[in-house]
This record gives C-alpha cells, sequence and structure tokens, in this order.
C-alpha cells in the first residue's frame, strides 16, 4: 500500500488554530503580537535552513545504510522546514485576518453604537427565505453584503466587511414595484428570469426600490448584484464571519449582476419552476441534489435528513463536483477531445458550476481540490487527495480566516479527511467478509461517520445509529438524482417540457431517498446520547481513535474455509431445488417432464400436483427464507425498542421541547394531559415532542403572541390531541399570524380568549395565574408601540403584548417570560414587586436569551433554573452571553435545548432535578 503524504498536515492543522484564535475577537495587540512571534520564528527557521542545508550533502551508503554526519541534519533540516512551513502559513492567516478586521473597524464601531447607516455593496450569498422569527417571516429575507462604502451621520467612507442583512418588503414597497413592473414591461427594463418585480435597473438606468418576488423560491436581490440599503445596524456574535447585522428599512438595487450570473440565475429559476408542479419530496429534494436550493423543502423531511445523516446529499460538495467532472470527462473522451480541450472545459464547467450553486463554505473546499487535480493533470503527475486537501485548507484559510468556525467547512474537510485516510484500511478489513464491491459501499459512510462524529456532537449531542445503514440505503439514488437534476437545471430555459419530463424522473430518485430518511428518522432508538460541548467531541474523538486502532491491528481472514464451502454448497441445492420445479411447471396433461442438470444427466419430474422431489424440495428452502425474513424483522423492530433509552424520564413536571429556534413548553397536569405554552415554529416538532410526553390532552393551550415561531407548530399540537381551552395575546399581530392561528383553532372547536391580567385557573394539581396580557394601559387589539422589526407590531409591540404566566406545579414555582422586551420586562418587574413574586423556581428566559434582559427583573425571580428555548447556530446569536452571564449571575442553573434538545424537569424527594440534559 501507498504511504500517505502528510508533509502539509502540520502546516493545515496549525493554520486552522491560528484562523480560530484570530477571528475569536482578539484585539489588534494581541494579533500584531502573534504575527510578530510567527514572523521570528519563520525567519529563524529560514536561517537554520540555510545554515543547515551544506551539511546534508555529506552522506554515504555503508552495507546499504545511509550514514555519515549529514543523516541527522538530514532530520534537523526536515523539522526546521516544517516548522518554517507551519510558521509561515499561520503568518499569513493572522496577518490576513489582522487586516480584515482593520477594514472591517469602521462598520463594527457603528454597529456597537447601534447606528443608522446607508451600505453599498455586492450581494455575496443567495438570499433565503427567513424561517421564522420576524412577524413578516412569509416575505423576510436574509442575505450577505459585501460591503464596499458605508454612510453614517453625513460621512460616507470605504470599508471592507461582510454585513448579514435581513430585509422585509413592505406592502407599500411591494405594490410600488408591481406597478413600476407594469409600467415599464416592454420598455427597455432588465427582468430576472421568473422574478416578479422589477428588481433591476431600468432602461434608463436609475436604480429601483427592490419589491418582493413572484416566485416561492429564494427572495430578494439577485446574487453578484450591487445594492444599497439602509437600516440600523447591530453587533455580530464574536466568531462570526460577518462584522455586523442590519435590518433593512430599504433596499435599492444598483446594479444587475453580471451577465454570467444573470444567465445562470435564469437556469435555477427555470428549474424551480419545471418541479413546481411535482410532489412536496420532489418540489424540494431535486432542486437540492442538483443546485443545493433547500427553500422548498418540507420541515418534516428536512429534520428527517438531519437525523439520519443524509444531509449532504442536499448540500453541494465534492460528490457533486466528481459526478460533474466524470460526466464531463466521459463526454469529451467519447469524442475524442485533445487534453488541453479537456482541461479548459473542466475548468470552465467548474467556475460555472460553483457561481451556479453559490460559493458556500463545501462548495469552495471541493472547487479548490478540483482546481489541485486539474493542476496535475497539466503538470503531467497525478494530484494526492491529502497534500489537495491540506493545501485546500491552507489556501482557504488565508483568503478567509473566519472559514475556520464555519461548520458547513469544517465536516466538508473532515469527511473528506475521512475517506481518503479511513476507506482503504476499511475496505481492506471489511472485504474478506463482504467482497470489494460492498466493503466500498459501507466503508464510505462509515470512514465520514467517524471523521464528522466528533464536530456533529458539538450540533447535536448524540451519536447516529442509522446514519450508516441509511447511507448505504440511499446512496444508490444518489447519482440518477443528481444527474438527472443537473441535467433538468442545464435543459430549463430552453425546453421546459423536457426538463420537467426529466425533473420528474429525478423525483423517482429523490422518493426513494425521502423514504429512506423518513424512516431511518422513526425508528426507535436511531440515537445513542453523548455528551455535548468541546468534552464530549474530544471523548468521542478519542474512543473513534481506540476503535480505528483496534480495527487496522486487526487482519481479518474472512469466512473459515468449512463456512464457505458449506454455503456454497447450499446455494447449490437452492438453485437446483427452484431450478428443478421449473419443468415440472410447465408440464401438461399428467405425463412426466425431462429436464438436464447442469451435469448434463437427465432427470425425471413428477408432473404438476405430483410428490416428486423437486417439488418437495422447495418447501424447505421457501420456510427458511420466511424465517430469515421474520427473525430479521423481529431484529430489526424490537432489539431497538429495548435498547432504546428515552431522554425524558416518566415522572416529568416540566418540559422543553426542542423545537429549533422558537418556544414549546409543557407543565403536567396529569398522567397524559398538560398545560402547553407555545407550539414552536412550523413543523411538527412539539408535536412529536408531545407525543414523546405522552400528552393526549391539553387542558390549557396558552399561545404568547402570534411570531411564527411561537405559533408555527400549531396544526401538528392539534391534531390527535383533545384542547379543552387556549389564551391568546391580546394584540393581532402580525396579522397573517393571527388570522391563521384563529381560524385553526375555530376550526378545531378550541373555545379561546385574550386573558386579562390577575386571571386565575386550574387544571389537576397544577395552577396557574396571568401575570401580564400586553402593556398596562394598552388598548386591547392595538399595537403599544413600534420595535426593531420596523412597523408597528413587528418588534417589540408584539414580544411586549406577550401572555405571561406563572404556574404552580409539585410544588414548583414556574414564570413563561414568553418574549417580553425593555417596557414588557419592566412592566412584570412592577407587577411582581406589587405581588411579592420572588425567588421562584423556575424562569422560561425571555425572547430565546437575546441581549434585551431586565437586570433587575432576573434579581427579582431570582430562579433556581433557567430554560432557554432556542435553536442552534441561528443567525441571530441567541442565546447572547449578555443573557447567560445575567441568570447565572443570580445562581441559576442555565439549561438550553440547543445544547440539550428536549429535556425534563422532575421533583423527587422534594429536590428538583433535570432528566435527558
Amino acid at each position: 500500500m501507498r504511504a500517505v503524504d502528510l508533509r502539509l498536515a502540520p502546516a493545515a492543522v496549525l493554520a486552522w488554530v491560528a484562523a480560530w484564535a484570530a477571528t475569536g475577537g482578539t484585539g489588534a495587540p494581541a494579533l500584531a503580537a502573534a504575527c510578530g512571534w510567527l514572523a521570528a520564528l519563520a525567519g529563524a527557521s529560514v536561517i537554520v535552513l540555510a545554515g543547515l542545508r551544506g551539511a546534508t550533502r555529506h552522506r554515504a551508503v555503508t552495507n546499504g545504510v545511509l550514514t555519515g554526519p549529514g543523516v541527522a541534519a538530514g532530520v534537523v533540516t526536515s523539522l526546521v522546514a516544517h516548522v518554517a512551513l507551519a510558521a509561515a502559513c499561520s503568518l499569513a492567516v493572522v496577518a490576513t485576518a489582522a487586516v480584515q478586521t482593520a477594514r472591517a473597524a469602521t462598520i463594527e464601531d457603528l454597529a456597537d453604537e447601534a447606528s443608522t447607516a446607508r451600505l453599498t455593496g455586492t450581494v455575496a450569498s443567495q438570499p433565503e427565505p427567513v424561517p421564522w422569527g420576524s412577524p413578516s417571516s412569509a416575505r423576510s429575507v436574509r442575505f450577505v453584503m459585501d460591503v464596499s462604502d458605508v454612510t453614517a451621520r453625513g460621512v460616507t467612507t470605504t470599508a471592507r466587511a461582510h454585513v448579514a442583512v435581513t430585509w422585509a418588503p413592505t406592502e407599500d414597497t411591494k405594490a410600488g414595484a408591481k406597478s413600476r413592473e407594469t409600467a415599464t414591461t416592454g420598455t427597455g427594463s432588465q427582468g430576472t428570469g421568473s422574478q416578479g418585480t422589477a428588481s433591476q435597473e431600468t432602461g434608463s438606468g436609475a436604480p429601483e426600490i427592490l419589491g418582493s418576488r413572484g416566485s416561492d423560491t429564494a427572495h430578494g436581490p439577485r446574487f453578484g448584484g450591487v445594492v444599497e440599503v439602509r437600516g440600523g445596524l447591530r453587533p455580530a456574535e464574536p466568531g462570526r464571519p460577518e462584522s455586523a447585522r442590519l435590518t433593512a428599512d430599504t433596499l435599492t438595487v444598483q446594479r444587475s449582476p453580471p451577465a454570467a450570473l444573470r444567465l445562470l440565475d435564469r437556469h435555477r429559476d427555470a428549474l424551480m419552476a419545471v418541479t413546481a408542479d411535482l410532489p412536496p419530496q420532489g418540489r424540494g429534494l431535486v432542486p437540492g441534489a442538483a443546485i443545493g436550493d433547500t427553500t422548498r423543502l418540507p420541515e418534516d423531511l428536512a429534520d428527517a435528513m438531519r437525523a439520519s445523516s443524509l444531509t449532504h446529499i442536499t448540500a453541494v460538495s465534492g460528490g457533486h463536483f466528481a459526478i460533474v467532472i466524470a460526466l464531463l470527462t466521459g463526454i469529451a473522451g467519447t469524442l475524442g477531445a485533445p487534453r488541453w480541450a479537456r482541461i479548459v472545459l473542466l475548468a470552465v464547467a467548474g467556475a460555472a458550476f460553483v457561481a451556479l450553486v453559490r460559493p458556500e463554505p463545501s462548495v469552495l473546499r471541493a472547487a479548490v481540490m478540483a482546481g489541485f487535480a486539474l493542476a496535475g493533470i497539466v503538470l503531467g503527475r497525478p494530484a494526492q487527495s491529502v497534500p489537495a486537501l491540506a493545501g485546500t485548507v491552507i489556501g482557504l484559510l488565508v483568503a478567509d480566516p473566519w472559514l475556520s468556525r464555519s461548520f458547513g467547512f469544517v465536516l466538508s474537510a473532515a469527511a473528506t479527511a475521512g475517506l481518503v485516510l479511513l476507506v482503504p484500511p476499511l475496505v481492506a478489513r471489511i472485504a474478506p467478509w463482504t467482497g470489494k464491491a460492498f466493503a466500498f459501499a459501507l466503508a464510505v459512510p462509515l470512514a465520514a461517520q467517524a471523521a464528522c462524529g466528533p464536530v456533529l456532537v458539538l450540533l447535536e449531542p448524540e451519536v447516529s445509529l442509522v446514519s450508516v445503514p441509511a447511507n448505504l440505503l440511499a446512496t444508490p439514488a444518489l447519482v440518477p438524482a443528481t444527474v438527472l437534476g443537473l441535467a433538468a437545471t442545464v435543459l430549463a430555459p430552453w425546453w421546459p417540457w423536457a426538463a420537467a419530463l426529466v425533473a420528474w424522473a429525478a423525483s423517482g430518485a429523490t422518493w426513494w431517498i425521502a423514504q429512506v430518511a423518513l424512516h431511518a428518522a422513526a425508528l426507535p432508538g436511531r440515537a445513542l446520547p453523548w455528551p455535548g460541548g468541546a468534552a464530549g467531541a474530544l471523548l468521542l474523538a478519542v474512543a473513534t481513535a481506540a476503535v480505528l486502532a483496534l480495527v487496522r491491528a486487526w487482519h481479518p481472514r474472512g469466512w473459515p474455509d468449512a463456512w464457505r464451502r458449506s454455503a456454497r454448497s447450499g446455494l447449490r441445492r437452492m438453485h437446483r431445488a427452484v431450478g428443478g420445479s421449473v419443468p415440472g411447471a410447465l408440464a401438461s396433461g399428467g405425463g412426466t417432464t425431462r429436464g438436464v442438470s447442469r451435469g448434463g444427466g437427465a432427470t425425471r419430474g413428477a408432473s404438476p400436483g405430483g410428490r416428486g422431489a423437486p417439488g418437495g424440495g422447495t418447501a424447505p428452502v421457501l420456510a427458511g427464507i420466511v424465517v430469515v425474513g421474520v427473525t430479521a424483522g423481529l431484529v430489526v423492530l424490537a432489539v431497538p425498542r429495548v435498547v432504546a433509552r428515552s431522554a425524558v424520564p416518566p415522572d416529568w413536571v416540566v418540559a422543553a421541547c426542542d423545537v429549533g429556534q422558537g418556544d414549546g413548553l409543557a407543565v403536567r397536569t396529569g398522567p397524559a394531559s398538560a398545560v402547553v405554552v407555545d407550539v414552536g415554529p412550523d413543523g411538527d416538532a412539539t408535536g412529536r415532542c408531545l407525543d414523546e410526553l405522552g400528552v393526549t390532552r391539553v387542558d390549557l393551550l396558552v399561545l404568547s403572541h402570534f411570531h411564527a415561531d411561537h405559533v408555527g407548530g400549531l396544526t401538528a399540537v392539534l391534531e390527535g390531541r383533545e384542547v379543552r381551552s387556549a389564551l391568546v395575546s391580546p394584540l393581532p399581530e402580525p396579522a397573517a399570524g393571527a388570522a391563521r392561528t384563529m381560524d385553526e383553532l375555530a376550526a378545531a372547536d378550541v373555545p379561546v380568549r385574550s386573558p386579562l391580567a390577575g386571571e386565575r385557573g386550574a387544571a389537576g394539581d397544577t395552577s396557574w395565574e396571568v401575570l401580564l396580557s400586553g402593556l398596562p394601559g394598552a388598548t386591547p387589539g392595538a399595537s403599544p408601540g413600534s420595535g426593531a422589526g420596523g412597523a408597528a407590531g413587528e418588534g417589540s409591540g408584539a414580544n411586549d403584548a406577550s401572555v405571561i404566566l406563572l404556574v404552580r406545579v409539585a410544588g414548583l414555582d414556574v414564570v413563561l417570560l414568553g418574549d417580553l422586551e425593555d417596557a414588557g420586562q419592566a412592566a412584570l418587574l412592577a407587577e411582581t414587586r406589587r405581588r411579592g413574586i420572588a425567588d421562584v423556581d423556575v424562569v422560561k428566559v425571555a425572547h430565546h436569551g437575546s441581549r434585551v434582559q431586565s437586570r433587575a427583573l432576573a434579581e427579582q425571580l431570582s430562579p433556581a433554573v433557567a430554560l432557554v428555548s432556542v435553536g442552534g447556530d441561528n443567525e441571530y446569536g441567541h442565546p447572547t452571553d449578555t443573557a447567560l452571564d445575567l441568570y447565572s449571575g443570580v445562581g441559576a442553573a442555565v439549561l438550553r435545548t440547543d445544547e440539550c434538545g428536549t429535556f425534563a424537569l422532575v421533583v423527587r424527594g422534594g429536590d428538583l432535578a433535570v432528566g435527558g440534559c
């Protein structure tokens, strides 16, 4: 076996460490000091190398062994060379981080002061719909903007920084854009494929305010276009690649994307159009497998793919590049294209593919590695995967040090390293038992799981037990889904009818992938609970390394020869038994038939209905197949149920459901009943949580306010459960969310009302009291003010109208703060002081742990446990260090759903404990 070239690996690892340190909020002095030390180390290494260069020449060979004074010098020279290279790479990474941080200083300063600014720059990421959060989330989009100019306080300055922009067009903007589209249609305005508004420059060259798109795919401005946005800047969380966040009040398109990007956008839009009539899984998975667009992927299917580790199918990376390059290479070879033409074709196609699917971190990793492969072809030398991966990591981190903190980049690099390093030894050890073809198919998901497992534990504290079989089953459908999806993408603008037919065929392959994901995610005991955080990742890495070391030390011989002979003999007997029955089946009348065996001798079988040997030999075979099938079914279905361990204890009292970025909480009122407060974002997460808790009756449903991340999952909660009554916010904002919620409750015959502060009730041994229902003095149904979200009721207005409860259960006082902002928390503080409510047991922290937290309220409530319902790696930076430090400072144990998943509080022997976290 050829040795693996690991010479660049230490430099790549140290460059990654340097990038991580340099992007973690370290100040300029620390960066300057790091640059100085690395420069000194690199310079000293070069000097040492020059001194050792002559010594390495004095070598001799004695009895076939390299000897002489140059041997030791050669070893030292190699070591010093590695140190010099690692120091130089780290220096380059830190220097890049320092330069980019300095360029972004102006915007970061403005964000720290919460200034309003006007930014001009290029759309640097594909705009995506915001799935939850803002009241107008059905229209809101988010994208990353590469800023070139910033205007604030009447001064325009040049700045280079990435800013995360969230934009929600108002109805006036939408109507105005539509009217402009009508006025300019056919008069030279530049269209954008399926976009339903005049969102680009007009024929006169004047910029226009962008409206909302008519398509149900990605909304907002075009990738690569130059836009101007105006709004309030806010700081980004430390370690984020963006320097600030901005919620745009207005957005103006200054310049359309380049012609090449407009052409590719036309293909993207046309693909979304021809897949619009496919079944839901096809509408989401065909564009996902082809171009990585998951904006139409059903939420339940997205959750299932995450649970079964199949998200790589819709995350464009090395596999997609391999398929594209293999196809183009085959076509070029069939046409007899010369070598230089093949290289040009692959280079142009690779660049176009990156622009089509957008330069996400995993795409960049795959593209640069493909570039190394092309360079190897040009030089006539085969590119080695490990040096190519290490060089890719170093180059990309030098260009953008913040990639070191991107989970997408980490997982892509880790998976590639796992495939390169682990697949060959795994195949060598599995093949004696299964053959090489199946061994390779099994080794690929095993290697990827082993490499990515420690990283995935940081996102979800569990180890998937269905990842490998799910990937093994889904892999046969991956290539046809990708190839047919890309073919539909190419054809869609020119021959929509042909593209629709190809997309329909692709949806057949994606149907299988969807079925594998859904069934794998639904298996009981699909994941093994594992400690989260850095400690859990390190523990899993050590355990994985230990297992791999044992596998590497094991030299299998395969099945014993006696077993192999017995199996072959049994297969031959089965073949003869089944084959021998065929002539008898074809006989007519009552006569006998004659067949020919493999040995050439004559055999005699009975006529149909007779009791000859061939016919009688089939029964044991069929019986054996049935027995094996039933046994396998029992193993698959029963064993996971026996070994599965529920994270929620059976005597739970208060449960925080993991619903992603949203709220969903249950307080027990009986063996199968509960008070449910909020139902999370769109999807069935809360419904599945209540199923796990065994809740079949909801005595009281409380919807604190009508934001999508609190009422989106209502359908799943209502299905299959009795809901006796509901309390809702007195402020029906946002109007669309409130109307939909009220319609669903009415359709389910649920009595619903908006409570008044001071109302009380009870269910079983659980009692509740409304502490706040809108700001005191506010007119019911009217917005109490305009918040950060823009229009009235879209920000703190709706949040401060949250219904706030005090629930007493099993001796615990539980206060649920909804999404209260400054004004609401101040009003609640006054109410708790007036009623003497203090030193409670549990508090559900306001607004997912946002930075808007009242210290006085936290000190007044002084909870023993603070619950934070929040989604992992959300773009809002929740929960903030401010909120976490605040509640930790008042003595609370902070429990988070993004770290624990669904967990519950129990009371045992008068003591409060947590289960599942």
